[in-house]
């Protein structure tokens, strides 16, 4: 066999993989475009249901629920919008299974077992995260904006002081700038709700430990709160309530890593891999490093 049939026999496995990856990327694409398909087709009632936190609260208000066009082609965007994320959420299930075909064939059975509960655990935290976000989030914090309104009981304009003139300050939203908030209080709260699965995949691989990430909570923590001030709009209730939810991930983030440390341990032990000694030792310099700083 010569060098030039060594480089050729060696290069096919490469191009079969990048063929595979493109028909892959392919189908992710139709299903994304299928299902963007079907949301635009109702993109009218799943707008009146991602309304519905709003429409609550002004309720509540005695007002009436009412968003407005301010331009005459705020429609159709919000409509793609709507597509946009809909169509993404329908087809992720296939997004999902075509990524897993792609990637299991170069996995031994073990990486298999290991990988695919994160696959399944990493979909559904983002609906947990997002469904609190729909439902807890998003009702308080359009609760707080919309108590800055100015009107009396009946709707009628009201005066500050004897001389003032009467003055109603009354919400009309935009519904493209509604739909834009909502999306991002979905988004930024489905993509926190990642972080068991994240650090906890991380354990998985030996790229932390619980030990670590306890010894870094102080920072973490001054982390969660420029996140929370950044993702969220600047009203306190929201920013606790994303500070809580995400310290409460990251402290059970640390759980999960503990036990997967313990499960690899206990594993070891049982394979005759693991030295108890050489681990008392690297205990004892981690703390001696711990009493330093």
């Amino acid at each position: 066999m010569t060098k030039t049939d060594e480089i050729e026999d060696t290069s096919a496995p490469l191009i079969e993989h990048l063929a595979e990856l493109r028909t892959r990327l392919i189908h992710c694409v139709v299903a994304f475009l299928v299902g963007m398909i079907i949301c635009f087709s109702v993109a009218t009632p799943i707008f009146n249901f991602l309304t519905n936190p709003l429409c609550e609260v002004l309720t509540e208000r005695g007002q009436d629920c009412g968003l407005i066009f301010i331009s005459p082609q705020e429609g159709f965007f919000v409509a793609i919008k709507v597509s946009l994320l809909g169509g993404f959420i329908l087809a992720f299930p296939y997004i999902g299974m075509q990524m897993w075909r792609f990637v299991a064939p170069g996995l031994y059975k073990s990486e298999k077992n290991a990988f695919l509960p994160f696959m399944l655990a990493s979909p559904f935290m983002f609906l947990l995260g997002a469904s609190f976000a729909f439902y807890v989030v998003t009702p308080l914090a359009y609760d707080f904006f919309l108590g800055f309104q100015q009107f009396g009981a009946e709707g009628e304009a009201v005066a500050d002081g004897a001389t003032a003139a009467p003055l109603s300050v009354v919400f009309q939203g935009s519904a493209q700038e509604y739909l834009n908030l909502t999306i991002k209080f979905i988004v930024a709260f489905g993509l926190c709700f990642q972080l068991p699965v994240l650090l906890t995949l991380m354990g998985k691989a030996g790229l932390v430990s619980a030990e670590g990430l306890g010894a870094v909570r102080k920072y973490a923590v001054v982390g969660i709160l420029v996140l929370a001030a950044i993702v969220t709009p600047p009203d306190v209730i929201t920013q606790i309530i994303l500070f809580v939810v995400v310290y409460g991930l990251y402290e059970i983030s640390i759980f999960l890593v503990a036990r997967v440390e313990k499960k690899r341990e206990e594993q070891l032990r049982a394979d005759g891999y693991y030295d108890d000694e050489e681990a008392e030792a690297d205990e004892d310099l981690m703390r001696e490093f711990e009493d330093d700083k």
